[in-house]
């Protein structure tokens, strides 16, 4: 066997491995950065830090059953009717990665600019604190419609496993990043998601919306012009923050919205654009535009 062959199946055999004991590293590390706040001096909101954990329970439990179950069987169903296929090596792997990142960014963006996407998105943003914690405020939704952005993986000729598994390591990278304890890291914050570079993701500061994108990468943000430095303090939390720590609120309170527009707002083309159109579109501001 060829050394190339070797370390392939060596890393087809760990890799997942490897992304399970970097999810276990992350819990064991915001496990800690709880417990050190449970003893120090600096405050935390102990409610929106039960929200967080509440929601990753049941965010996990619900990726891990049927609803995860459904996205992989839908990706696989994709894949038979690729006739081309990526084959498994050590570069390929790395290329995977690199794919599922610039994947990731545009996805990313998506749910920030489409405001149905936004619907199951703003629910990462939604908490005015910024601890390891708030990484696993993630929508129980988003599942259901994100494998959908990874269908050009598999129409490039990538198998699901390395899709999938591409993804998972993105994610994986990104819990580190949800910290203040960590400061500016110099050239590096310009090159890699950085804890830096995600305080400024989470900003509702006006010069911070909307930027910083990337997963593992600010490449991306920089090639595309939604990069953003950390200049001025961050605020964290939604243009309009929620005033409330009910769980299924915080997760269906933009659906609501939209349809409680969609409902009191004339013309099926407003209708549209209130559901598909960026957040905040309003049928009076595309008047105010046309004047």
């Amino acid at each position: 066997m060829s050394f190339d062959l070797m370390i392939s199946h060596f890393i087809d055999s760990n890799i997942i491995i490897w992304a399970g004991v970097g999810s276990l590293v992350m819990f064991f590390l915001t496990i800690l950065d709880i417990v050190v706040d449970c003893f120090g001096e600096r405050e935390r909101d102990w409610k929106d830090t039960g929200v967080n954990v509440l929601t990753g329970i049941t965010k996990e439990l619900l990726a891990r059953t049927f609803i995860g179950a459904a996205a992989v069987v839908a990706l696989y169903v994709i894949y038979l009717f690729v006739p081309w296929e990526i084959p498994h090596t050590w570069w390929t792997w790395a290329l995977a990665i690199l794919a599922a990142d610039l994947t990731y960014y545009w996805m990313h963006r998506f749910e920030h600019e489409v405001r149905i996407l936004w619907a199951h998105h703003s629910v990462h943003h939604s908490s005015q604190e910024f601890n390891l914690s708030v990484a696993y405020r993630l929508s129980w939704f988003e599942d259901l419609i994100e494998w959908i952005f990874l269908i050009p993986m598999i129409l490039i000729g990538f198998t699901v496993p390395q899709t999938v598994i591409g993804l998972i390591i993105v994610a994986v990278y990104q819990h580190w990043v949800h910290t203040e304890r960590i400061g500016h890291l110099g050239w590096i914050d310009k090159v890699f998601n950085t804890p830096s570079a995600h305080r400024v993701h989470h900003g509702a500061n006006p010069v911070y919306i909307d930027k910083n994108y990337g997963g593992i990468l600010m490449v991306w943000d920089h090639l595309f012009g939604t990069y953003e430095p950390e200049v001025e303090t961050v605020k964290y939390g939604l243009v309009q923050n929620l005033d409330t720590y009910n769980v299924v609120t915080v997760h269906t309170r933009e659906y609501v919205s939209i349809a409680r527009d969609v409902w009191k707002t004339p013309g099926l083309r407003n209708k549209w654009m209130l559901v598909f159109s960026r957040p905040g579109w309003s049928p009076e501001k595309r008047n105010d535009k046309e004047l």
